[in-house]
């Protein structure tokens, strides 16, 4: 069946090339977690929150490209040390960490002087705040978080073993998935409101709020030392945890459909992420001259793999799944092993309908 649907593969590849895209820029943000994180143990928090220090860094060619060549470099030894050696390892010793500083942090953070403002604002839906650009944005955060339209899906989904619950899985993954953003939420909002006096102005949007808003935060905090090494270290372990998937997937790739061995894929990879992540790393300092249509090289990547790539190659998925696959041969995958499909009918109407609309 899938001879029939030659024209879905460039769909396909669509899912391959994206995370080969996206994890040069992802890890040159990597670096410049890994940058905070130097200076919070330096003791130099009351630096990091000066105004213009965050534009001076990421103007800074060769500093910036020092921070992302060790975030790249230490994401590909873990792909390199293959699945169970070295992702099975690194993700249980860090998740598990990563959900204490989760609620360490968040309990702070909402228990501060003025912080229950900022936890109304961020759980209290306000009419007046929605556009369906607002929609727009939350399917572009799910399509990040959750993985979708990237291969990374796909690439775990066959390491699984015959024996466990895709079900139960994907159940695991929503619920975890969602209390993560909300640790997050609860940890970052209610703490820029109780020390910026509740002006929800503050709350900007991308970097500006990690990278300026936040490190301002802290320097008014009695030990903002101590929570921006928790703060960093947290966001570190995140990162690297979404590199290390975002690569598997790009290796996996090259090993699957060129039949490479994983040292030819992985150091294919790196060359790919280094080339590229240098080029979002200039892009800001000595190359800040090129636009690719009006844009920097780390922003035109994650407009072209956000906005265009993903969209396109969750249409393709669903079309595949729906028109060529058939739900049927679905449900026997599900079912293997299994009772029951609980989610059966639900998972027809959506891949056959809802989905693509969307996507």
């Amino acid at each position: 069946s899938f001879g029939k649907s030659k024209w879905l593969s460039a769909g396909g590849w669509i899912n391959a090339i994206i995370p080969v895209l996206i994890v040069p820029y992802y890890s040159v943000i990597g670096g410049w977690v890994i940058k905070y994180l130097v200076e919070y143990v330096k003791g130099n928090g009351q630096k990091l929150a000066a105004d213009g220090y965050f534009s001076d860094f990421i103007s800074n060619g060769t500093s910036t490209e020092i921070c992302f060549a060790v975030f790249a470099l230490f994401t590909l030894a873990i792909i390199y040390a293959g699945v169970r050696n070295g992702i099975e390892r690194v993700s249980k010793f860090m998740m598990p960490i990563l959900i204490v500083l989760s609620v360490i942090i968040a309990v702070y953070s909402v228990t501060r002087p003025g912080a229950l403002e900022g936890v109304k604002y961020f759980l209290v839906p306000n009419v007046k705040n929605f556009s369906w650009m607002t929609v727009v944005a939350a399917m572009g955060q799910m399509f990040y978080s959750l993985s979708i339209a990237m291969g990374i899906l796909i690439t775990f989904g066959s390491y699984m073993k015959k024996d466990v619950s895709i079900e139960d899985s994907t159940r695991n993954v929503e619920v975890f998935d969602t209390a993560i953003a909300i640790m997050a939420g609860l940890m970052i909002i209610p703490a820029v409101f109780a020390f910026s006096g509740g002006d929800p102005d503050t709350l900007q949007a991308g970097p500006a709020l990690m990278f300026i808003t936040i490190p301002k935060v802290f320097a008014s905090m009695g030990f903002g030392t101590v929570a921006g090494i928790l703060f960093f270290v947290l966001v570190l372990f995140a990162a690297i945890t979404s590199s290390i998937a975002l690569t598997e997937s790009a290796v996996s790739t090259f090993e699957d459909e060129l039949h490479w061995g994983r040292k030819k894929a992985v150091v294919l990879v790196g060359v790919i992420m280094l080339g590229l992540g240098t080029l979002s790393c200039m892009g800001y300092g000595p190359l800040s001259w090129v636009k690719l249509i009006g844009m920097q090289f780390l922003d035109f990547f994650d407009f072209l793999t956000n906005s265009v790539m993903m969209p396109i190659a969750a249409i393709a998925t669903c079309l595949l799944v729906s028109k060529v696959v058939g739900t049927k041969s679905i449900e026997e995958e599900v079912m293997h092993g299994e009772s029951t499909f609980r989610r059966k009918k639900i998972f027809n109407v959506m891949i056959r309908y809802l989905c693509p609309i969307f996507a």
